[in-house]
């Protein structure tokens, strides 16, 4: 899957970039493949992905900073490119498969009921929820687990996934690749999407516009360089000194302010979700339970589920759902996805439209 376009200037000599998914190291990466194929008679192809990375995770990712959320590309990679146009891609090359696998800790399941009678009697009677469609479920090593990366990808796609590394640890994995004597054991893992030495660089294609950084009471407490360098939760490059720690608990695009509150300020009782994904395009349109998680590294916490209905001059992209927390969550951050599992599968989710405080 070739990413890179070549597209970022020479760092300062000595510079050590971080492992990531979008950078110079790919043409290593592609090499090392190209080379271990061949000596183990694996045909090996390189798909040009390129301008779908460009527009659907580069752009995106500016886009949602610059509109003061916080995006997860690599959400966004799997469902359009990795799952999408690198699977066109294959197909344009006339290449049929039996499976597409991929070394994701997850795992493929079909449930045992159809999707309606999961939600119970109240649930949408939409055919769809007569099917028992493939769903996403967590993978047996939960430290490692990328279920949450994955809940967008539909299921007429999973039908041919498989996650051969759902049932190992990481530990296991890499002593699997030593007994074998593979070059891949002494790598290590992609850290960002993008170095983060390239950041300001990525977003210099339009300027900056500084504003106001201010309180919860609308004291102005110094100046921000640009909304898109900050996000919910941040405490660090703040560039403000104050008695006790202070993070980024709003970010006001229309207004062009960063807000900062104390620590308990950014604590979140529920949120509001759209851009919503369930298994098998199948919207139960009823109130469930389930553990969510706001975050990759949050930890699951339980939570009532149930369809919301938009307040005067509030807009969202298709229906929305309210999400209410069992115990308060701390930085609920907009842009970020909200996924829903029950028994360890991932049953829906959606993208974080705002956050409801304390």
């Amino acid at each position: 899957m070739a990413l890179w376009n070549n597209d970022l200037p020479p760092l300062p000599e000595g510079t050590v970039l971080h492992d990531s998914c979008y950078g110079p190291g790919e043409e290593t990466d592609i090499a090392e493949c190209r080379e271990f194929c061949k000596a183990h008679d694996i045909s090996y192809h390189v798909i040009d992905v390129r301008k779908a990375y460009q527009e659907e995770v580069l752009a995106y990712f500016k886009a949602e900073y610059r509109a003061g959320r916080t995006p997860n590309p690599c959400i966004r990679c799997n469902r359009f490119v990795k799952f999408g146009a690198l699977l066109a891609g294959i197909e344009q090359m006339g290449i049929e498969y039996d499976y597409f696998c991929t070394g994701h800790y997850a795992k493929v399941v079909r449930g045992d009921e159809s999707l309606a009678s999961s939600f119970g009697e109240s649930a949408s009677s939409a055919p769809e929820g007569k099917e028992r469609p493939v769903q996403i479920a967590v993978a047996m090593d939960a430290t490692k687990d990328q279920a949450y990366f994955l809940y967008r990808i539909p299921s007429s796609v999973l039908e041919k996934v498989r996650f051969p590394l759902a049932s190992m640890t990481k530990k296991e994995v890499f002593a699997f690749a030593r007994e074998r004597n593979l070059t891949a054991a002494d790598r290590g893992e992609s850290q960002d999407f993008i170095p983060s030495e390239y950041l300001d660089y990525l977003f210099s294609d339009q300027p900056s516009v500084p504003g106001d950084i201010i309180d919860l009471d609308g004291h102005v407490l110094g100046r921000h360089r640009g909304i898109e360098h900050y996000t919910i939760g941040q405490r660090r490059g703040l560039g403000v000194s104050a008695k006790e720690p202070l993070y980024v608990a709003a970010i006001d695009k229309e207004k062009n302010l960063v807000v900062l509150g104390k620590d308990e300020d950014l604590k979140c009782s529920a949120l509001i979700a759209d851009d919503m994904v369930w298994p098998g395009n199948y919207d139960p349109q009823t109130a469930f339970d389930a553990f969510v998680k706001i975050r990759l590294a949050a930890k699951p916490v339980e939570a009532r589920i149930e369809p919301y209905l938009p307040q005067e001059g509030e807009h969202f992209n298709g229906n929305a759902y309210r999400v209410t927390f069992k115990e308060a969550q701390r930085a609920v951050a907009p842009g970020q996805s909200v996924v829903f599992y029950r028994d360890g599968v991932t049953s829906g989710g959606g993208i974080i439209a705002k956050s409801i405080s304390c």
